[in-house]
């Protein structure tokens, strides 16, 4: 394989400058953290079922007119992607009560909320991504009033478009986060969900049990990470059983 200029990495996936103008690969990694990497693992097979994962969901988006960053999957562990600037905010969209949410309002865990909530962490990883509000977004210019009135519509309409994906297949959508992206088209400026939807990224809930089907499985010593995860693809028809947990090393 020719060399490839790295772009970035972070704790999950590897970014290289893609092979046409305005593309980039994303890889992705196994390595697992938790807590903002203070627990630290390697799951064998986890980037591979993320990479068919985020696929999954980026086609379905696609499809339905919600706009990504998603172009193709190359390969077992990597995709083609369109390069954006990601805004500087991780967008978390809560069905159900959990985690901080849970710690800092003192709510049961897997109380419905009234409606879907949306939350807004400032993307520094330094800083523990803190918890801001539309003021200080507003404040210091990460976002402008039309771009988070775009991002509330994108946020809502993939939390729509996944709850019915994994209630099909009996999962409850507990929670998520996702990423936004600026594509610019001459002087019009577009907004589209970026960066990954997987279990890394969601709260998994099996409806009929509660067994959780996300990275809680590692942040909590619940179990092995790659079966949870093989079993939402399992369950999505994603990969065939055979090849879930098997994955393909791609150097």
């Amino acid at each position: 394989m020719a060399r490839r200029k790295k772009i970035y990495e972070g704790k999950a996936k590897i970014l290289y400058e893609g092979p046409e103008p305005g593309t980039i690969v994303q890889y992705f990694k196994d390595d697992a953290t938790a807590f903002n990497a203070e627990k630290k693992d390697v799951i064998d097979g986890k980037g591979v079922l993320n990479n068919r994962l985020s696929e999954y969901f980026m086609t379905g988006l696609n499809q339905i007119g919600v706009p990504t960053h998603f172009i193709r999957r190359l390969n077992m562990r990597e995709q083609l992607v369109r390069n954006c600037e990601i805004v500087p905010l991780e967008i978390i969209v809560r069905n159900y009560a959990a985690g901080s949410l849970s710690k800092r309002l003192g709510i049961a865990e897997g109380t419905q909320l009234p409606r879907p909530i949306i939350e807004y962490c400032y993307k520094d990883d330094a800083l523990g991504d803190p918890l801001v509000s539309e003021e200080h977004i507003a404040a210091f210019g990460w976002a402008s009033q039309q771009d988070m009135d775009d991002i509330l519509s994108l946020a809502l309409r993939v939390n729509d478009f996944m709850s019915g994906v994994m209630l099909a297949v009996g999962i409850r959508l507990v929670d998520f986060k996702i990423e936004i992206g600026r594509v610019f088209e001459g002087d019009f400026q577009r907004l589209i969900v970026a960066d990954e939807i997987s279990p890394d990224s969601c709260r998994l809930w099996d409806i009929e049990t509660g067994q959780k089907l996300d990275k809680d499985v590692f942040r909590r010593d619940l179990g092995n990470l790659a079966d949870a995860y093989s079993e939402v693809a399992r369950r999505l028809g994603v990969l065939p059983k055979s090849n879930v947990a098997k994955p393909t090393l791609i150097n």
